[in-house]
């Protein structure tokens, strides 16, 4: 058995949260939100919604960059002076700072104002639902393949206030704008999170895509398909994204057996590296090599063809550098 599991979250989306609890969210700007639920409406709906708990930055896992809630806090000593300093909290210490920030929070309805502070007991509910899937195990029969989303600015810390405009109360935070400091992710759950199921993969694949955008990614499909062998591609690898180019041995061999045929063309040209312009004997050498790869569909039904330009510049210091560029690919039925 094959389970393939695209990430949604699994320690959470810190950023997001932190937000999400103290300021409410929005998913549309503009104009548009006059036809969508308004973003304190939604900060009042969220407080009271367990599975946004359960999404807060998770205070037992050994993050590599921990989530912080920052603030720039103004303070007074004893002789009245004041200053200010950048205050961080764990996502364990946080939680006080929630506590206190939303102990006056009230919603009204129907005329009357209805308390909702943060709610402890859905923290307690979320973290015995941690506990729990931290021991989940996959069955060993089955297969599991973890496919992330990479690229995008993902918030993961969060912070209030400025070195000139500090936090003087924190029961402002409810009503302060967030800056959020971002890492690698696909812009809702950060890399770091996503890879964090603590389940044994049989491989993890990073695709570049936004958090919804990479369930219709074409790279995705074919990355699913290669594991469940529905159009396997024996150049392929999923984990690098890159097809290893047959030999001329290993195209007549495909074609012996039947199988689909694809074919390999190379063209080099050698470029001087001497130095003063003029080629000898001794000269260092550039390769550059345009290389094209096509592969035809049974029937010949499906064609593909994939063109790349490598450079082979000349060794240093014992090292070979090769560059790979103009890349495209083109697919037709």
């Amino acid at each position: 058995m094959l389970f393939v599991y695209v990430v949604d979250h699994v320690t959470g989306a810190p950023g997001y949260i932190t937000s999400s609890l103290l300021n409410g969210t929005s998913f549309v700007h503009g104009w548009e939100e006059r036809f969508f639920i308004s973003k304190w409406s939604m900060h009042q709906l969220l407080i009271e919604c367990a599975s946004i708990y359960e999404l807060m930055g998770c205070p037992d896992f050994h993050w590599e960059h921990a989530p912080l809630l920052e603030i720039w806090k103004e303070k007074s000593n004893s002789n009245g002076e004041s200053s200010v300093v950048l205050k961080s909290y764990s996502p364990l210490e946080a939680v006080s700072v929630y506590e206190l920030a939303l102990s006056n929070n009230k919603v009204t309805y129907n005329g009357e104002k209805i308390s909702l502070p943060f709610n402890l007991e859905l923290l307690k509910w979320a973290n015995k639902t941690r506990e729990i899937l931290c021991h989940a195990r996959v069955p060993d029969k089955v297969k599991f393949y973890n496919i992330y989303g990479t690229n995008y600015e993902t918030p993961h810390s969060v912070c209030y206030g400025s070195q000139n405009a500090p936090i003087s109360d924190l029961q402002q935070l409810p009503f302060v704008q967030s800056n959020y400091i971002s890492v690698d992710g696909d812009g809702t759950v950060p890399t770091e999170s996503a890879k964090a199921d603590g389940l044994k993969a049989e491989a993890r694949v990073g695709v570049p895509g936004d958090h919804r955008g990479i369930i219709c990614d074409r790279h995705v499909f074919r990355v699913i398909k290669h594991w469940l062998r529905a159009d396997h591609d024996p150049y392929y690898n999923p984990t690098n994204d890159y097809v290893i180019l047959p030999t001329s041995f290993d195209i007549e061999r495909h074609r012996e057996k039947g199988l689909d045929v694809t074919s390999l063309r190379e063209e080099w040209e050698i470029i001087s590296e001497s130095q003063d312009g003029k080629e000898n004997a001794d000269s260092e050498k550039t390769k550059v090599g345009s290389i094209s790869v096509s592969h035809v569909g049974d029937g010949n039904t499906t064609w593909e063809e994939a063109h790349a330009t490598v450079i082979v510049h000349p060794k240093s210091e014992g090292k070979q550098h090769v560059e790979l560029n103009a890349m495209s690919v083109s697919a037709r039925a």
